[in-house]
């Protein structure tokens, strides 16, 4: 398919504002379905995964207001509710877990580690996908992987619409609902009130960008992982989730990633990125601020 145009280095500013709006309607999770549509857009061929796609086929993604639409059928999704077991029960030794690992995040505020949790907070602006940068040993952003970061952003609106069954059977209260401690993001602090803290959506698209990444860079997959997981628990690091949402939300990014392996247009997209990824100049950012917030 030809394209009219190149990759923008900017989204328009209303991305922001829409994700900023949806949030606060308490539409939760699934806001993504809609704030991942500003991201980058379409690309064609009809390779499948393992393939080689030449790097002269690969057309640049169209214009960054395109809309991006889920890799799933609502149907396809795994059923968070009969993966998970329910949240801790109130006074169970695993809420008490849980209310130790918060009081212990507590510490961390206004310190490096705080300050990479704010930076993985940011889902909707350019920067995202560049979190995994570093991992990954490369730059991944929409202008030097505009195939990966197309990828990154597809998936995540089912990573994260895979948590939202869950969510909206348990409405489970956040950490910041019952302590009154400062949040990453208090201008979300609304909107997060109203979207139930159980399985973290955060932390099942950490899961899925690891996941994926670890697929496209095998040599760098334990980076990778390890990278996934620490996105997911800067949740609890923001004091936005429990460190039983974090886990319940990488094991539904797990079961999503094993049903959009299967998944025709995903094999195509990863076989386009994977080609895209083998062929850039392996050159990332400062990584100074990242291995002091994650001590690597």
């Amino acid at each position: 398919m030809a394209t009219s145009g190149t990759v923008s280095g900017a989204w328009p500013e209303r991305a922001g504002a829409m994700a900023k709006r949806l949030e606060l309607t308490g539409a939760g999770w699934l806001l993504v379905r809609v704030a991942a549509g500003l991201a980058l857009c379409a690309l064609s061929g009809g390779q499948s995964l393992g393939q080689s796609v030449p790097v002269a086929s690969l057309t640049p993604p169209a214009a960054p207001n395109a809309p991006l639409k889920p890799y799933l059928a609502q149907t396809a999704l795994p059923d968070s509710v009969a993966l998970l077991k329910p949240p801790p029960a109130a006074k169970s030794p695993a809420e008490a877990r849980d209310q130790a690992l918060a009081r212990a995040a507590h510490a961390l505020l206004g310190n490096p580690r705080w300050d990479q949790a704010k930076r993985d907070a940011d889902l909707f602006s350019p920067r995202a996908t560049s979190g995994f940068s570093c991992a990954a040993g490369r730059e991944i952003s929409p202008s030097a992987t505009p195939f990966t970061d197309r990828l990154l952003r597809r998936a995540m609106i089912d990573f994260a619409a895979a948590t939202s069954a869950a969510k909206a059977k348990y409405q489970r209260a956040r950490p910041f609902m019952t302590d009154g401690k400062p949040i990453c993001t208090p201008d979300m602090a609304a909107g997060l009130r109203a979207n139930g803290s159980y399985p973290s959506g955060h932390a099942a698209i950490g899961q899925g960008w690891g996941l994926v990444l670890a697929a496209l860079v095998p040599a760098h997959k334990a980076a990778l992982l390890a990278r996934g997981k620490d996105f997911g628990d800067s949740r609890r690091v923001c004091n936005v989730h429990w460190a039983s949402d974090v886990a319940a939300g990488q094991l539904v990014a797990q079961a999503t990633y094993r049903v959009l392996l299967k998944d025709t247009a995903f094999s195509t997209d990863l076989a386009a990125a994977r080609t895209e990824l083998a062929n850039v100049r392996p050159v990332v950012p400062d990584c100074t601020a990242e291995k002091a917030g994650l001590k690597r």
